[in-house]
C-alpha cells in the first residue's frame, strides 16, 4: 500500500513513504536458559518458511534410576559436606550387615539401631525430623513447602556435623526395619527413627553445657585437659512406629557408643510439657541438672544428665 501527499501551492511534491503490511509475519526468537547457564536459541521467519532448531547444549547430571535389580549393589559413600547429589539414588537398597561394617549397632525385634552411612539415610533422617517438627501444625497452609525447606537445611547440617574433623564428633544414629526374606527395602524407606550423638568438650570455666550460651564471658578455647561429654539431640520416631521401644533402644545405643570414646556423662534437653519423653529418659536413668534447670525456665526446657 502506497500513499502520496497531495501537492500544495508553494510546496514541492513530497516523496512517497511506505506503510508496512501488518499482516506480514514477524521474525520470532525464542531463547532457553539451560541449567548450566548456557543459552539455546531458535529463530523462525514466517514469510520465508525457514526455521532453525535449538542449538545443542551440554547435558546436566540427572538422577540415576535403574530397574535392573542386578545393578543395585549398594556402595558405601563417604559422608562429605560438599556432596552435590550427583550420586543420590532413590532406589538404592539399604546395605546389608556385610556391606555396612558399622561400628555401633543394636538389634531389637524387627528393627536395628545403627549409625547412618549413606547420604540417602541422612536425607531420610532429615525428612523424618521435618515430619515430626511440622506434625502438629495443622493450621499452616502448604506445610509440604516448609517441610521441604526444613529437610534441606537439616540435611546440610547433618552432613557438616558428621564430616567435621574437629574436637566435636557427631554420629547420626538411625533405626531401620529389617529386610524381609523375599524383599529388600530401599535406604529411603527403611528409616523410622533418628537421633544425633555429639562428643563435645567442656570449655574453660564450664561445669555443664549451656553455660557458654547463658554466660558469654566464658573462654571459648578448647583445652586438652577439659573433660568431654556426650550430647543427644533431635530424637524422633515415625508416628506409625511409636510405642515399640525404638526411641529407648536408640538411646541405649547412643550411650554404648559414647562409652567407646571414654565418655562418662551424657546430656539431653527435653521440653517441660513433653511428659512422655521425660518418662522415657527417667527409665534409662537421666536426672535433671538443677543448676541448668533454673536458667532454662524461660525456654520451657529441662537439661538432663546420665552418668555412664
Amino acid at each position: 500500500m502506497t500513499a502520496v501527499a497531495a501537492p500544495l501551492s508553494g510546496l514541492r511534491r513530497s516523496s512517497p513513504f511506505h506503510i508496512p503490511d501488518r499482516r506480514k509475519p514477524c521474525k520470532t526468537c525464542v531463547f532457553a536458559v539451560m541449567k548450566d547457564g548456557s543459552v539455546a536459541s531458535s529463530a523462525t521467519e514466517g514469510d520465508e518458511g525457514n526455521s532453525s532448531s535449538f542449538h545443542t547444549s551440554p547435558k546436566f547430571p540427572q538422577l540415576e534410576m535403574s530397574s535392573n535389580q542386578s545393578n543395585l549393589a549398594p556402595k558405601i559413600l563417604k559422608i562429605d559436606a560438599s556432596y552435590d547429589g550427583s550420586n543420590f539414588r532413590f532406589d538404592r537398597p539399604q546395605p546389608s550387615d556385610e556391606e555396612g561394617n558399622w561400628k555401633h549397632t543394636r538389634a531389637f525385634g524387627r528393627f536395628i539401631a545403627r549409625e547412618a552411612l549413606l547420604n540417602e539415610e541422612l536425607w531420610a533422617a532429615a525428612w523424618l525430623r521435618a515430619e515430626c517438627h511440622w506434625e502438629n501444625c495443622s493450621d499452616v497452609r502448604y506445610p509440604g513447602i516448609y517441610k521441604r525447606q526444613f529437610a534441606n537445611k537439616e540435611f546440610d547440617a547433618i552432613k557438616k556435623r558428621c564430616s567435621a574433623q574437629q574436637a566435636e564428633k557427631c554420629i547420626c544414629i538411625v533405626a531401620v526395619k529389617k529386610d524381609d526374606k523375599n524383599s529388600k527395602r530401599t535406604a529411603l524407606s527403611s528409616i523410622i527413627g533418628t537421633l544425633d550423638l555429639s562428643i563435645r568438650q567442656l570449655l574453660v570455666g564450664e561445669t555443664f553445657p549451656l553455660e557458654r550460651i547463658k554466660q558469654p564471658a566464658y573462654c571459648s578455647i578448647y583445652q586438652a585437659d577439659q573433660p568431654k561429654y556426650a550430647y543427644i539431640s533431635d530424637l524422633c520416631v515415625s508416628k506409625h512406629y511409636r510405642r515399640k521401644g525404638i526411641a529407648k533402644n536408640m538411646l541405649l545405643l547412643a550411650n554404648e557408643a559414647a562409652t567407646t570414646y571414654g565418655i562418662k556423662q551424657v546430656f539431653v534437653q527435653v521440653h517441660r510439657d513433653n511428659t512422655g519423653a521425660q518418662k522415657l529418659y527417667d527409665q534409662i536413668g537421666f536426672q535433671i541438672v538443677p543448676e541448668a534447670d533454673r536458667r532454662l525456665v524461660a525456654e520451657n526446657r529441662h537439661l538432663l544428665s546420665l552418668q555412664i
